[in-house]
């Protein structure tokens, strides 16, 4: 998982003056098999951010035990991913405040939506492919809460929901295939608020732009993700891309790599 490109420095040689005023020290913790994640990317991090220390475990038992200064964002290796649910008493207890994403390595095998959206832990996947400086600033995006789905994890919807073209259907693929197709049946507004939400727009903001009020707005969300058949609104939105991406006919083309940020709540 050595894979991000350009690990030595990232050039920028400073930290955002707000963030560092903002955040007490807080612990980064990779959970990783060994030699998985260099020294080097370990200190451009802490460089980056200079209120954060960098830990490094090699499984998921090793994180039963409070870290000082406190957790704030727990990367996984996809090697734990199918782990973490059952352990997700153990995270919240000692590590209450901490944020978990899997780190998503293109030399390994393929990550699937079902995979992550089945998690009830996993808030976001974290590509290792990016350019130093991107993959900086999705990690900033996390510390901060914020949920990071790279498009790209979504191709296997438009593959009808299948991870490989020779495998059986699976009843969740078969779900998420008419969600898409359920998709073209809601209403304009709430096309228009979905359009709105899978671009990072919360509530109160697409409230105020659309002129409604903000329980409208939750209604409306509701709705929208009991006609998708989604778990959350970071589904439906995915869900939402992957059509668009489907009905213009753009898969394989370089726009649909961009990925999917969200910072909802």
């Amino acid at each position: 998982m050595n894979g991000v490109d350009g690990v030595e420095a990232s050039g920028r040689g400073r930290a955002d003056i707000a963030d560092r005023e903002s955040w007490a020290r807080r612990t980064l913790l990779f959970i990783a098999p060994d030699d998985t994640i260099s020294e080097s990317l370990v200190h451009a991090v802490e460089r980056e951010f200079p209120w954060i220390g960098a830990e490094r475990v090699r499984d998921l038992s090793a994180t039963w035990t409070a870290f000082e200064p406190s957790v704030s964002l727990i990367l996984i290796d996809t090697v734990f991913l199918s782990e973490i649910d059952s352990c997700s008493a153990q995270l919240a207890r000692f590590h209450p405040a901490a944020m978990t994403a899997v780190m998503q390595d293109d030399s390994r095998r393929p990550l699937f939506p079902d995979e992550v959206f089945a998690s009830q832990v996993v808030r976001g996947v974290l590509p290792m492919n990016l350019k130093l400086d991107v993959w900086l600033s999705v990690i900033r995006l996390m510390l901060r809460g914020g949920e990071y789905f790279p498009l790209a994890m979504f191709q296997s919807y438009l593959n009808n929901g299948m991870p490989h073209s020779n495998t059986k259907q699976s009843k969740p693929a078969i779900k998420r295939q008419a969600a898409l197709e359920e998709s073209g049946q809601l209403t304009c507004r709430e096309r228009q608020i979905l359009e709105m939400a899978s671009q990072g727009l919360q509530n109160k903001t697409i409230a105020a732009t659309l002129r409604l009020s903000e329980h409208t707005v939750k209604i409306h969300m509701h709705n929208i993700i009991n006609k998708l058949g989604a778990h959350n609104r970071t589904e439906a939105a995915a869900l939402f891309h992957a059509r668009r991406v489907a009905s213009a006919g753009r898969v394989g083309s370089p726009s649909a790599d961009r990925p999917v940020i969200s910072t909802l709540t």
